[in-house]
C-alpha cells in the first residue's frame, strides 16, 4: 500500500476536520439557544421590557385617592378629527419611539437573548484571561521589545493574505484586491516574509477581510450576540464565516493538512490570536478596570469594530473607547445633562 494511501486512511481529510469545527459551532450555538430557553422565560423577557418597567407603580409609593370627574355631555365627533386610541394601542403602552432614538438604538445593540448563556462563557474566557493569557500576554510585552512585536504581527498578517484577498474579491472589491495582492507580493520579497510592512510606507494600507464581513456585505444580518469558549465574543454569521469557511481559503493550510503538519496552522491560528490580544492587552485591562458592565462595555466595543470593519473603517486599531468608557449602558435621550 502506498504512503499516500496509509496517511489518507490513518488521518481525517481536511474536509473531516473543517466539519469537525462546524459541528462545535452549531453544537455551541445549539447549546446557548437551549440555555437561554431553559432559563426563566419570565425574567429573560422582563429585563428590558421598557414597557412594563414603566407602567407598573413605585414599590413604595402611596396609594392616591382617584379626583372625582364630571362627565360632560358627549359632544359629535366632527368628520376630520382624529378617530380615537383603540383597546390594542392602549394595552401594547409605551412605544420605543416615544422614548427616542437613543433608547431604540440601545435596545438594539443588546439582542442578547441568550445572555445566561453568553455570561457563563464570558466568566470561563475571564478566567483563562485572569490566570493564564492575561499574565503571559503582559510577560511577553515586558520581555519583548515592540518592534520585534510589530515585526512578529506583521509576519503573521502576510500569511494571512490569501484569505483576505479572497474575500475581497467575494466582496467585489477590486481596488482593495488588488492592494492586499500589492502588500503580499512586496512584503514577501522586499519585507523578508512579511516582518517589514514595505507596502505600507508605499501606500499600500493594511486592512482585515473575513468571511463574516463577506457574508455582512451580501445582506446577511449578524443576528443574536453570541460569546463563544476561548474565541469570545461573536454571532452566527461570523462564527461560521471565520471558522468554517475561512480555512477553505487559505493555501497554506492545504499544504499543512498534505503534508502532515495541520498541527503547525492550529499553532499559527492561536499565536495570531495571542499576539493580537497582548498588542491590546492594557487597552482592554482598561475598559475592564472603567465599566459597571464589562460585559456590556465588551459586547457593544466588539459590536462597534465588527462594524467598522464591514464598512471598511480600519485596519488593526480599536474603537475609540471613551464613549464607552464614559455613558456603557445609558441611552443618550436619558442620560443626564
Amino acid at each position: 500500500m502506498s504512503a499516500p494511501i496509509r496517511r489518507l486512511m490513518k488521518r481525517p481529510s481536511k474536509f473531516t476536520w473543517e466539519f469537525r469545527k462546524l459541528a462545535f459551532v452549531l453544537a455551541a450555538i445549539y447549546l446557548a439557544a437551549f440555555f437561554g430557553a431553559a432559563s426563566n422565560s419570565e425574567a429573560a423577557t422582563t429585563i428590558y421590557n421598557m414597557d412594563r418597567f414603566l407602567n407598573e407603580p413605585h414599590p413604595f409609593a402611596k396609594p392616591q385617592a382617584q379626583p372625582q370627574i364630571q362627565r360632560q355631555p358627549q359632544q359629535p365627533v366632527p368628520a376630520t378629527s382624529t378617530p380615537p386610541t383603540s383597546t390594542k394601542d392602549q394595552e401594547d403602552g409605551l412605544d420605543l419611539d416615544d422614548l427616542g432614538p437613543g433608547v431604540e438604538a440601545a435596545v438594539e445593540d443588546v439582542n442578547d437573548p441568550l445572555e445566561p448563556f453568553n455570561r457563563v462563557m464570558f466568566g470561563f474566557n475571564e478566567f483563562l484571561a485572569e490566570y493564564l493569557i492575561g499574565p503571559l500576554a503582559r510577560g511577553y510585552n515586558a520581555a519583548i521589545p515592540n518592534p520585534a512585536r510589530e515585526a512578529f504581527r506583521n509576519f503573521l498578517s502576510n500569511l494571512n493574505s490569501p484569505v483576505i484577498l479572497a474575500n475581497d474579491l467575494l466582496q467585489g472589491e477590486l481596488k482593495r484586491g488588488y492592494a492586499t495582492t500589492m502588500r503580499m507580493l512586496i512584503n514577501s520579497t522586499a519585507g523578508i516574509v512579511g516582518f517589514i510592512d514595505v507596502a505600507k510606507k508605499l501606500g499600500f494600507e493594511k486592512h482585515n477581510e473575513d468571511f463574516g464581513q463577506t457574508l455582512a456585505v451580501w445582506g446577511l444580518g449578524e443576528g443574536f450576540y453570541l460569546v463563544l469558549p476561548v474565541f469570545g465574543p461573536s454571532n452566527p454569521r461570523d462564527a461560521l464565516g471565520k471558522l468554517l469557511v475561512d480555512p477553505f481559503l487559505d493555501p497554506l493550510g492545504y499544504y499543512l493538512d498534505n503534508t502532515d503538519r495541520e498541527e503547525v496552522g492550529y499553532a499559527i491560528t492561536g499565536v495570531r490570536g495571542f499576539t493580537n490580544y497582548a498588542a491590546f492587552v492594557d487597552q482592554i485591562d482598561e475598559l475592564r478596570n472603567s465599566s459597571l458592565d464589562f460585559y456590556g462595555a465588551l459586547r457593544s466595543l466588539y459590536r462597534q469594530l465588527r462594524n467598522s470593519e464591514i464598512k471598511n473603517g480600519g485596519g488593526d486599531d480599536l474603537p475609540n473607547l471613551d464613549p464607552i468608557l464614559d455613558k456603557r449602558s445609558v441611552p443618550p435621550s436619558l442620560s443626564k445633562p
